[in-house]
């Protein structure tokens, strides 16, 4: 992980003076779409950078130890290695970049790690995750017993109703909080873009939450109407590329939701490429948070390393 962000002070003009030109930003996402993604041996590259860089997830109702051991033994191997092999990529270490899972499974994915020596960090959604509605004290022990239980990432959301009535100073305070209470861990701030009604709500989100210590800004819970867009990027991006520039220090990105296809995720990266530079594009500083687009683009692997398309099947839990 990239060193952490330390935050700045509280700046009430700078979030006020901020006003997004939709029509360009719209503009920027369909120009982004359109470039080309690489082809063959490229593509193959592009998309192991993308496994390198997915925050595997299981966040479902109905988790247990076993299907979290599963999701922990497929994000430390997560390509066959004889496809690997095939690539001569099965002595680089390749794995996702994290775990991420509910609280009460933080102790079970720990265990299976530390079970087969993997230093993969484990990440945990925590402050009344996905509607962030439960009072302060008990989303601060959230996050705490998180920590405690071994989590090395928490993944926060922001309180949708002080961003949408402008309390922005009284948003910064919260999070000011969580990032004390995470401690050492890393703390990626979830906004809940498809909530947060305008672009300019989404950039002032953005900019809060980072000055405010967040050492990655995160689309979404995966489980709003709207998710990780390209426009929502864009300003995003854009927030982070202004915070860089006027303190030096550089936070990640996170789009989450609703990305499932190996296709998506190289327009995902060439966003990033575009926008912020080859430094962002790794695993300190940015993230896919993904549930099945590893599966997608495990076939992709399969079928650039034998020239056909594996059934389900013979993928490992894809």
């Amino acid at each position: 992980m990239a060193a952490r962000n330390p935050g700045v002070q509280f700046d009430l003009e700078w979030i006020s003076r901020v006003r997004v030109n939709t029509q360009a930003v719209l503009k920027r996402a369909q120009q982004i779409q359109g470039l080309k993604t690489p082809k063959k041996q490229w593509q193959a590259a592009w998309l192991l950078k993308a496994v390198t860089c997915i925050d595997l997830t299981t966040l479902a109702g109905d988790d247990t130890p076993s299907n979290v051991h599963r999701l922990c033994l497929k994000a430390t191997q997560p390509v066959r290695q004889d496809l690997l092999k095939k690539m001569d990529m099965h002595d680089k270490g390749i794995t996702t970049a994290a775990v991420c899972v509910y609280p009460s499974r933080v102790a079970d994915a720990v265990m299976t790690l530390k079970a087969v020596n993997s230093s993969l960090p484990v990440a945990s959604v925590a402050t009344g995750f996905p509607a962030g509605q439960t009072p302060l004290e008990t989303r601060l022990q959230e996050v705490r017993m998180a920590v405690a239980d071994g989590a090395m990432e928490i993944d926060i959301v922001i309180n949708r109703k002080l961003a949408l009535t402008g309390y922005w100073e009284a948003m910064y305070d919260e999070i000011r909080q969580f990032r004390k209470a995470c401690g050492d861990a890393h703390m990626k701030t979830i906004l809940a873009v498809g909530e947060l009604g305008t672009f300019t709500n989404v950039y002032k989100a953005s900019m809060v939450a980072m000055m405010a210590g967040s050492d990655f800004i995160k689309t979404s819970t995966g489980k709003e109407a709207v998710n990780a867009t390209y426009p929502v990027a864009i300003v995003m991006v854009r927030a982070i590329r202004d915070y860089y520039l006027r303190t030096g220090h550089k936070v990640g990105f996170k789009p989450a939701g609703g990305i499932r296809t190996a296709q998506e995720s190289l327009v995902w990266l060439n966003l990033i490429k575009e926008e912020l530079g080859n430094d962002w594009l790794c695993p300190h500083l940015f993230r896919l948070g993904a549930s099945s687009l590893l599966a997608d683009i495990e076939r992709q692997l399969y079928h650039h390393v034998t020239g056909q398309y594996a059934a389900y099947h013979e993928l490992p839990m894809a």
